[in-house]
C-alpha cells in the first residue's frame, strides 16, 4: 500500500470513527485505555470541521476531558500516550503515539467548545475542570487487510 493512500485513508478514518481510544500509563506503570469523543467526527461534530481544515498538521488530535479525571493525573506524570481510531467492521485502524500537551489558549478552547458540554463542565467554557489536550503524533501505524504501515504524521 502506497504511503499517500495510507495517509488519505487514515485521515478519512479520523473523520468518521465513532470514538477514539486514548491510552495513557497509570501510576503503577500499566496502560489504561478509554473511549473518548472523536472531536474530528464530521457527523457528530460538524461545527469543528473548519478548525481541523486549518491545522498545519492534519494529524493533530484534540481531546476534551475533565481536569479532575484520572487520565489527567496519568498524563501529568507521563505524557506519552497513544490514540486509536478504528472501523471495527472493516478491521481498519490507525494508532498515533507521542507526548500529549495541555492547551491553555482560550481561542483554541473556544473553537472546540459546545454549549451542551455544560453537563460535563458545569461552569462552561471557563470551568477549571475543562481541559483540552493536543497530541502532535510522532509515530503512526495504519492497519488494514493484514497490512501494517508505519509513518511519521505531518511529514511529507
Amino acid at each position: 500500500m502506497e504511503l499517500e493512500e495510507v495517509k488519505k485513508l487514515s485521515l478519512e478514518l479520523m473523520e468518521y470513527s465513532k470514538a477514539i481510544y486514548l491510552t495513557s500509563i497509570n501510576s503503577e506503570g500499566y496502560p489504561i485505555t478509554r473511549a473518548m469523543f472523536n472531536l474530528r467526527n464530521k457527523a457528530q461534530f460538524p461545527e469543528f470541521s473548519d478548525f481541523y481544515k486549518e491545522l498545519d498538521n492534519q494529524f493533530d488530535v484534540f481531546i476534551s476531558t475533565n481536569t479532575s479525571s484520572s487520565k489527567i493525573t496519568h498524563i501529568k506524570k507521563d505524557p506519552k500516550v497513544s490514540v486509536y481510531y478504528c472501523d471495527p467492521e472493516e478491521f481498519k485502524g490507525v494508532m498515533f503515539g507521542g507526548e500529549i500537551d495541555f492547551i491553555s489558549d482560550m481561542n483554541i478552547k473556544k473553537k472546540l467548545w459546545l454549549d451542551w458540554w455544560t453537563k460535563y463542565y458545569l461552569k462552561g467554557l471557563n470551568d477549571p475542570d475543562y481541559s483540552l489536550l493536543r497530541l502532535k503524533p510522532k509515530i503512526a501505524y495504519f492497519y488494514y487487510r493484514l497490512q501494517k504501515v508505519q509513518f511519521k504524521p505531518g511529514e511529507d
